[in-house]
């Protein structure tokens, strides 16, 4: 008789129909025991055929099991998926992913030897379409000037090492009956910002690179700018929400580049040699953006990333840093509605 620990794979989804079935049947791959695992597909009330989808897997597979997310947002679908499932140990994946068969073994062993800890490992981006822009978009997210020291976007290593966020997580289920379940007022970043109670609690991340994920990333321009855009927002509105620093140092970066360059820009427009400011700046990030590129150029042989790579790593850095920039607006905004917000009578101050 097996004695490995059982399993609950938590996959949250919303109109998924192009990528949820190659998803399922990744995750059915899996070389853990079929007896010990179980799939919570938690939908967010999809209406494009994903229900019908999962629906027919569930049919041929009696592990997988379909659940309802009626707030359609990613934290209240793990919640769902955290409260009903089986499992000591819990996974989360993600529907437009695959994972390779030894994924969920690999995490399992890893945690039976670290159970304070979550672990979890590299993830390797792919292109939803083969154009050269949907492949230029994957390189810039899996390249150190793109995504900067994100280990499980960019390590060659071939040891487990401790970092500071691994992608989705496998943790055991005590961790959140000690700390608690996702906050659900965090549309994005709620990933980060329960890894960093579980790194205030004592927890570790241990990121594995014999485990591999592959992720589809937006092959479109404007949707890829939009993206980032609205994570750069996230970077900034979970303070408003979360009792410890909700993001990594990394996701501030573009906030502080986007900063210096209005600043500076101001600067000159008042004062003619602060101009020579906001050239440097510019200079310099267009220098190290022409380096990198160069770089993705003569890794891929292919001298046509000469030309996009340069706007793709902007694109990405700028719609994310003036998203923060506008997270900031949104916060204050936030703030100064409650602070001129009428009191009820009798409340004290």
């Amino acid at each position: 008789m097996d004695d490995r620990p059982f399993v609950t794979v938590i996959v949250p989804c919303r109109n998924e129909s192009n990528f949820i079935a190659a998803c399922l049947e990744s995750i059915l791959e899996t070389e853990y025991p079929k007896d010990r695992y179980e799939i919570l597909i938690v939908d967010g009330i999809s209406n494009d055929g994903t229900r019908m989808i999962i629906e027919s897997y569930a049919e041929k597979h009696p592990a997988i099991k379909l659940l309802n997310n009626p707030k359609k947002i990613t934290p209240s679908a793990l919640n769902i998926g955290i409260t009903n499932s089986r499992g000591e140990i819990l996974i989360r994946m993600d529907a437009h992913a695959l994972y390779h068969k030894e994924y969920i073994p690999r995490c399992v062993d890893a945690l039976v030897k670290h159970p304070q800890d979550k672990v979890g490992g590299i993830c390797k981006i792919i292109p939803r379409k083969n154009t050269l822009i949907g492949k230029a978009i994957s390189r810039s997210l899996s390249h150190r000037f793109g995504v900067g020291n994100a280990a499980h976007r960019i390590t060659t290593s071939r040891e487990a090492l401790w970092v500071d966020v691994v992608p989705f997580f496998c943790y055991r289920r005590e961790t959140f009956d000690r700390i608690g379940l996702f906050n659900e007022r965090l549309l994005r970043s709620q990933d980060i910002e329960f890894d960093l109670r579980h790194q205030k609690a004592g927890g570790r991340s241990l990121l594995l690179p014999d485990v591999v994920s592959y992720y589809y990333a937006r092959s479109d321009l404007k949707g890829f700018l939009k993206h980032n855009w609205t994570n750069g927002v996230w970077a900034v509105l979970p303070f408003l929400y979360s009792e410890v620093i909700p993001v990594c140092f990394r996701h501030s970066v573009p906030l502080l580049f986007a900063a210096a360059l209005v600043s500076s820009l101001g600067l000159a427009l008042i004062w003619g040699p602060g101009s020579w400011v906001f050239f440097t700046i510019a200079g310099s990030y267009l220098l190290a953006d022409l380096l990198a590129s160069v770089n993705v150029a003569l890794r891929e042989k292919d001298f046509r990333y000469l030309i996009v790579m340069p706007m793709v790593f902007a694109g990405f850095h700028l719609s994310y840093g003036f998203g923060s920039l506008w997270g900031i607006v949104k916060a204050l905004g936030y703030r100064l509605s409650d602070l001129f917000k009428p009191k009820k009578v009798g409340q004290s101050c």
